[in-house]
């Protein structure tokens, strides 16, 4: 059984998460408590209470995810003797690039941390509240290269991209909002629904030039180690380990295109070549990842892991 652990992105997040985890095991508080310290604020009580619109604050929400993902990474180590290294490959969704980085011992959990703090707040800093908006494309004809007609017809009055490739049938664009309702336009025409995403900023688009400026100054003096096992990368949909490659791709990534539909078949070995995983374990908040990968790679085993039982019962199956 071919393994690769899989970490959420923003959107996963929701009040009350990693609070099983917490009251279950003393690992997990530790993570939550090392990250409070990194990050000098009570995260694990918003996480745990709210409110929520402080919570979906991409500032919040990054390290917040990271830490439900990292939580459950100590817990099923240090209570059921689960190491990393078993897997084959590790990824994770925008953000959750940087808890697969974290578990794979490239990045320390207090790094981890301030980083995607920081991460957060340069996306927030880098584009004024309104100009920018974000639309999911879906339906059973939405593929990417709809996507990308959808996008050139907005792009011709302003900036308009494919953001997230997920999988076929849901597809992220991302911009200047004007550009952004054209290409909605398009893609109706095309055949595709369009819903317009509830984001305070365009994500992984050029307009978020000023927020990579500012993380390849922070990534430039962080310590990476090679990681204990490839990191599928999101720009490039393909393992990565050496850690000066992995510094810049960070650095691409935040106005790069998320390619998760690519590097979920090529994990799956379903795009013709690839690591020929067999089970996908989603390691964190949220089961958004595990829908993706059912959709992508429907032969393997796709399930999430968020709550005690779950660690549990995956642990012993191995």
């Amino acid at each position: 059984m071919t393994l690769a652990l899989l970490f959420p992105g923003q959107g996963s997040q929701a009040v009350g998460m990693g609070a099983q985890l917490a009251d279950a095991f003393p690992s997990a508080r530790d993570v939550f408590a090392e990250v409070d310290e990194a990050l000098g604020q009570k995260l694990s009580v918003l996480m745990r209470e709210g409110p929520e619109d402080q919570l979906t604050l991409t500032e919040n929400a990054q390290p917040a995810l990271m830490a439900v993902s990292m939580a459950a990474m100590r817990a099923l180590k240090v209570e059921f003797g689960f190491d990393a290294a078993t897997a084959a490959y590790v990824a994770g969704h925008s953000l959750g690039e940087y808890s697969a980085l974290a578990a794979a011992g490239a990045l320390s959990l207090s790094d981890t941390a301030r980083l995607l703090k920081l991460r957060g707040q340069a996306m927030q800093r880098a584009v004024p509240v309104g100009r920018g908006a974000m639309a999911s494309l879906i339906g059973p004809k939405t593929d990417l290269a709809l996507a990308e007609a959808a996008a050139a017809a907005g792009s011709e009055i302003g900036v308009c991209v494919v953001a997230n490739d997920n999988n076929t049938g849901n597809i992220v664009i991302s911009g200047e909002k004007a550009a952004v309702d054209r290409a909605i336009e398009k893609a109706k025409e095309l055949g595709a629904r369009a819903i317009p995403l509830n984001v305070s900023a365009p994500f992984h688009c050029p307009l978020m030039q000023p927020a990579a400026d500012e993380m390849a100054a922070a990534l430039a003096s962080a310590t990476i180690l090679a990681p204990v096992v490839p990191v599928v990368a999101n720009v490039l949909a393909r393992p990565e380990s050496d850690p000066e490659v992995i510094r810049r791709l960070l650095v691409e990534q935040v106005t790069g295109r998320v390619r998760w539909r690519e590097s979920m078949e090529w994990m799956a070995g379903t795009s013709g070549s690839g690591g020929g995983v067999t089970r996908f374990v989603e390691i964190g908040s949220g089961k958004v990842l595990t829908g993706m990968a059912k959709r992508i790679a429907p032969e393997a085993e796709c399930l999430p892991l968020n709550t005690p039982e779950e660690l549990e019962a995956f642990a012993k199956a191995l």
